[in-house]
């Protein structure tokens, strides 16, 4: 991570803390950028949230950009809050989606969340991140006290967003639970009374139009909202996700993550670069002016980007690693089958278990990898996870990963 600042400038503040955030519209982008100037002339540390409702165990790269907010913010001397929305995510936010989403139990929650929280301090600094579960003051609330937040709102309200709005064109049905969503993650806003929040573009709606409403309507100053864009995936087009599969792991191997993000098409390399590295707004605007004007070729400055992204989640000695690899197994065109280490075959000579015995995976991570299609056998798709193996055979799993199989001498 970059090192510790303390309270730099306002201005200096800025330049870091607006990267990249972007609110839909010119005046409520203007909005916010003065809020929060108001905000850090105070001169007093800040305290910044996201929420996070545990949905998944395998996090990727698309989860993170709101985390390397909060951590600018750390790095400025402020005060950040990691909100698990344990009692949210039993809700289902319904924002994006073209049906209701099924709601979690309470022992899914628990366990995503200890995900998330593990996952989460790759990027924030542990020692000056508050964990908090909305579930402490989202479950004792009152059948009275719900009606009461309701009845704030109108549904004509909720039906101006999107969501909402194309699926009643389509004729599909609305959950009153999904209006409450919204109400909900605003009275998290109202209950921590922070002083800014931040989301991805897809909750403008709750976060603005539903949580900066709510607490002006109970006298509180609404904070100020920061969002930021989706992360498109390693098709550059779609949003990054699991059932599109185009996702980067955060658990991805240092080698596989960097070659995942060269194969990224060059329109993509700014919003990685402000999204998902620590590299400095100013950074970033020069490397793409030096492609512009030709002073460094795509391919040289996406190496930057994906060395600085592997170097976030990895550490700086990986992301050498990966790119000196990458140059001389890509750019220089060196021999994969030549350069793999050798296998000495013993009597279990299965697929399965060449592979847990040298590359130190489970039986479990091999079965997906070859439901996957991930793992060759001399260039030929394999799919059976106890095929055997014999002198002479060229493995490759994922895109950098080879052996070659030898006979016991």
């Amino acid at each position: 991570m970059t090192k510790k600042r303390t309270m730099a400038s306002v201005e200096d503040q800025m330049i870091v803390l607006m990267d990249g955030v972007d609110l839909g519209s010119e005046t409520l982008q203007q909005a916010m950028t003065d809020e929060l100037r108001n905000l850090l002339n105070e001169d007093r540390p800040l305290t910044v949230y996201c929420g996070y409702d545990p949905t998944a165990t395998d996090l990727h790269l698309g989860h993170i950009p709101t985390m390397v907010k909060l951590r600018q913010f750390q790095d400025f001397g402020h005060q950040v809050v990691f909100l698990i929305g344990s009692f949210t995510a039993q809700v289902g936010d319904p924002t994006g989606r073209q049906s209701t989403r099924p709601m979690l139990g309470e022992s899914d929650v628990e366990e995503f969340s200890k995900t998330y929280i593990n996952q989460a301090f790759i990027v924030l600094d542990e020692s000056r991140t508050k964990v908090l579960y909305n579930h402490e003051w989202l479950a004792p609330l009152q059948f009275a006290e719900v009606i009461k937040l309701a009845s704030e709102f109108s549904v004509g309200h909720f039906l101006q967003h999107s969501t909402f709005r194309d699926r009643i064109q389509k004729g599909d049905s609305i959950r009153i639970s999904e209006f409450m969503y919204a109400i909900l993650q605003a009275y998290d806003a109202l209950h921590m009374n922070t002083d800014v929040q931040i989301g991805g573009t897809d909750q403008i709606f709750n976060i603005v139009d539903v949580g900066r409403t709510l607490q002006a309507s109970r006298g509180q100053k609404p904070q100020v909202a920061l969002t930021l864009p989706i992360l498109v995936g390693t098709d550059g087009k779609e949003k990054m996700s699991k059932s599109i599969g185009n996702t980067i792991s955060l658990t991805d191997e240092p080698l596989d993550m960097f070659g995942k993000l060269m194969s990224l098409p060059d329109e993509a390399l700014d919003l990685y670069a402000r999204l998902v590295t620590n590299l400095h707004p100013t950074e970033v605007d020069n490397l793409l002016l030096d492609i512009k004007k030709g002073n460094i070729t795509p391919i040289e400055a996406k190496k930057h980007v994906a060395s600085s992204v592997v170097s976030l989640i990895h550490g700086a000695n990986e992301a050498s690693e990966a790119n000196e690899y990458f140059e001389e197994t890509f750019q220089n065109r060196k021999d994969p089958i030549a350069e793999a280490p050798l296998y000495l075959l013993t009597e279990d000579v299965r697929l399965v278990h060449v592979i847990m015995d040298s590359m130190n995976l489970s039986g479990g991570e091999v079965r997906r990898l070859v439901a996957q299609g991930a793992i060759k056998i001399n260039n030929e798709t394999a799919t059976d996870i106890n095929q055997l193996l014999a002198e002479g055979d060229f493995l490759r799993v994922g895109k950098h990963k080879f052996l070659n199989i030898a006979a016991k001498l």
